[in-house]
């Protein structure tokens, strides 16, 4: 079985003739430029075309010596089919596997890490790599470093090489990693500073990658993952990231290099209001609920506030070692209770919220929790009073 895109990851179209039906539908051909899934790598899409049919392939795979397709129509052993392969789909694959082998060649040089797994995905591509030391982050310089190196090997142009060496050949190569396999071994070869066994397909060029860019450097099961966009997965990323900087130094009055400072500014004046204002309403609702004080009770229903004013008022207000406070706002279930004490008052206020028909707990001398209707405060204050 001839698999063309060995000789020519740039072949689109093909003809070729189906060698074999298996039970469960999927054909293999006598020779195909379908890529299968492999190495990381998501297998091609397509059409096959005959004299009376068509069907689009939607999975490839290598079992048995041959590759196999799943198509949408049936076709019989023997036929003979003109192929074509989703050239953006193929081309999309093609720069992300050929980034995945210029950053784990980086990372190997640079960093020591030693890439055990990778993956093209829909959205976004990654590498795992098992770092010296265990390490599962970079630093910002690392990954700024990293990312610098690997778009400068872009931007050099440098070919990709596609071969199949012999045995004598094979052991005077400087592969990064050791192959997996002894037989119909390929190599890639980038510039003079990455080579690897691998049977992909690749860009002629370093330069068809495109820009390369990193989006995160994490933990991944113990080891490093490494998530990147290349070619033009990351040319739509620094558009979307463009627009979004412009949109926001335009709403901020500033120029974008000056947007990040500005909206620091910004925050920090909000924050600044914010905090002004909750001092303000804290003040006036102390103020309300000490003027409707009984006995030693502060109690009331505050529309306006919310549970973090709440827990904030009756931590004033239980300053007095003899006071109680109960209180209510507006939540989800009706309305969001605080119950309060302070040291010399001999009550249970998370018992207290429960037994008054309150939903929630806390601990003896505060509770939060939620009720239906503001009958709680009205049984808490007559439990609580003489």
């Amino acid at each position: 079985m001839e698999r063309l895109y060995y000789d020519d990851a740039y072949l689109r179209a093909f003809d070729a003739r189906v060698a074999a039906v298996r039970e469960d539908g999927w054909i293999a051909l006598d020779r195909s430029a379908f890529y299968p899934t492999s190495g990381g790598q998501p297998h091609d899409t397509g059409s096959l075309c005959w004299d009376g049919g068509s069907a689009w392939v939607t999975d490839v795979e290598a079992a048995d010596g041959a590759v196999w397709h799943r198509t949408d129509a049936a076709l019989r052993p023997g036929t003979a089919v003109h192929g074509t392969v989703d050239w953006d789909r193929r081309w999309d694959h093609m720069q992300q596997h050929a980034g995945d082998h210029l950053l784990a060649g980086a990372v190997w040089q640079t960093l020591q890490g030693v890439t055990v797994g990778l993956h093209t995905g829909e959205e976004d591509s990654s590498i795992d790599i098992e770092m010296p030391g265990g390490r599962t982050r970079l630093t910002d310089a690392e990954r700024n470093a990293l990312e610098t190196l690997v778009n400068q090997r872009v931007q050099r142009d440098d070919p990709i090489r596609c071969w199949f060496p012999s045995e004598e050949e094979l052991k005077t190569l400087p592969l990064r990693k050791r192959p997996t396999v002894s037989e119909h071994l390929r190599i890639v070869a980038m510039g003079d500073y990455e080579m690897v066994p691998c049977g992909g397909t690749h860009p002629r060029s370093t330069g068809q990658i495109g820009p390369v860019k990193i989006l995160s450097a994490a933990p991944a099961r113990g080891l490093m993952r490494l998530r990147f966009l290349a070619g033009m997965r990351a040319v739509r990323y620094f558009q979307a990231a463009a627009r979004s900087a412009e949109e926001t130094a335009a709403a901020l009055s500033a120029p974008v290099p000056d947007a990040p400072e500005a909206l620091k500014r910004e925050r920090e004046e909000q924050k600044e209001k914010r905090s002004d204002l909750e001092n303000r309403l804290l003040s006036a609702v102390l103020e309300a609920l000490r003027a409707g004080k009984r006995g030693n009770v502060y109690a009331g229903h505050l529309p306006f506030a919310d549970a973090g004013l709440l827990v904030r008022a009756a931590g004033e207000l239980i300053r007095e070692k003899d006071a109680a406070a109960l209180l209510s706002c507006p939540g989800k279930a009706g309305r969001a209770i605080v119950f309060a004490r302070g040291e010399n008052v001999d009550a249970d206020m998370a018992a207290l919220l429960r037994e008054c028909g309150g939903r929630g707990g806390g601990k003896p001398d505060l509770a939060q929790g939620s009720a239906p209707d503001e009958g709680v405060l009205d049984r808490a204050m007559a439990r609580l009073l003489p």
